[in-house]
């Protein structure tokens, strides 16, 4: 059923939500923290459980949007961030599905609207409608699979012109646990460094847990910081990926897998 042409989609819990185009989809709560510039302030990030008593909590949300060719492991992704679940089989998603995960960074409590996308091309045209106001986008291939790694670009050309100008990006190649099967290099990845709007680069694999709530967190940190309206200097290489640095014209890599 729909109201004034607003999408029906199912949430991870199984119940029918409408998403009201009209609404903001960040909410922005009062925040005790004062804004700092202080770069020395270090952020810490936790996957946490549902909170208790969410309607007491001061909590900001952010959308993300999940894209990517269909097979390369999406719904498996944020099914072990959410869930700490893996299954060997998933019926392709369609049209969209969202799930709710919380991340505690410093003291503050962050909601991700996880929008996990179909990649069947058919319906390209329907999910790039969910596109507008997220606040990052995650682009996932397979690195078992050359095809999905070419595409990346046409992911990036529909974000471009679907969703805001300056939206942040991380690309992810899936399956690092397929090494005998590997068709895409690390170094391959970690190139799209140098484009703008990627920040940053990592390699997952959805079976094994590597690397997965890594990536959310590093997220919500990252976002966090936007919203403080802290300046990033520079972004620290981690062990589990690469990230673009913007105090200097060469990007830092790791490998991670």
């Amino acid at each position: 059923m729909e109201k004034n042409n607003d999408p029906i989609i199912n949430d991870n819990n199984g119940k029918e939500i409408e998403i009201n185009q009209e609404e903001k989809d960040s909410e922005i709560i009062s925040d005790d923290n004062t804004i700092s510039n202080n770069e020395n302030i270090t952020y810490e990030a936790k996957v946490v459980k549902i909170p208790d008593k969410l309607q007491s909590q001061n909590i900001l949300t952010f959308k993300i949007i999940i894209v990517g060719n269909s097979g390369v492991g999406k719904t498996s992704i944020t099914n072990n961030a959410v869930r700490n679940v893996f299954f060997d089989s998933y019926r392709a998603t369609i049209g969209m599905e969202i799930f709710t995960l919380f991340v505690k960074v410093n003291n503050k409590l962050v909601k991700l609207q996880i929008w996990d996308t179909c990649g069947q091309e058919i319906y390209r045209s329907l999910i790039s409608n969910f596109y507008r106001n997220s606040s990052l986008a995650v682009i996932v291939y397979s690195i078992d699979k050359k095809s999905s790694f070419k595409d990346i670009d046409l992911w990036l050309k529909e974000l471009r012109l679907n969703s805001s100008p300056d939206i942040k990006i991380i690309l992810i190649g899936n399956k690092s646990d397929l090494i005998g099967k590997r068709e895409v290099s690390y170094d391959e990845g970690a190139k799209y460094l140098e484009q703008d709007g990627i920040i940053a680069f990592y390699e997952t694999s959805a079976k094994t847990g590597d690397n997965i709530k890594k990536i959310f967190e590093e997220i919500a940190i990252e976002l966090y910081k936007d919203y403080k309206k802290y300046k990033i200097t520079d972004i620290s290489v981690k062990s589990y990926g690469s990230f673009k640095t913007t105090n200097s014209s060469s990007n830092k890599k790791k490998s991670c897998c």
